[in-house]
């Protein structure tokens, strides 16, 4: 059955090279897999330095693109701290059928890092 899930991207190296690395052999696989069993998929990573940003906007660019039109496909960077800002998020993108390809990062203190108000 069709509907909105998540795969974990957490665990990766702390260097960004290395992290993207682990990234494309470990959970690209899995990310592929999903794509086939839903409509609409949240790639959750931790939160780490912003030099790591490039290449996970790349990636989920990349994955949304292979997955259109049958699939969604959305980067969130999660925080341990605030599981109700990361379930909100989770909830945004999963009831936003227009963004796809992008990662947004809950800070704690406000909406998600890209959402816009009043939309």
């Amino acid at each position: 059955m069709l509907g909105s899930g998540w795969v974990a991207a957490t665990g990766l190296p702390n260097a960004p090279l290395d992290a993207a690395a682990a990234f494309h052999v470990e959970i690209v696989p899995e990310i592929r897999a999903a794509i086939a069993r839903t409509t609409d998929l949240v790639v959750c990573f931790d939160p780490v330095e912003p030099s790591h940003r490039a290449w996970r906007l790349a990636a989920i660019q990349e994955l949304a693109r292979e997955a259109a039109p049958s699939c969604r496909v959305n980067g969130l960077v999660i925080q341990e701290a605030n599981p109700g800002g990361n379930a909100e998020a989770m909830q945004f993108l999963h009831s936003a059928p227009g963004v796809t390809g992008q990662v947004l990062e809950v800070d704690g203190n406000s909406p998600p890092s890209g959402y816009m108000q009043g939309q």
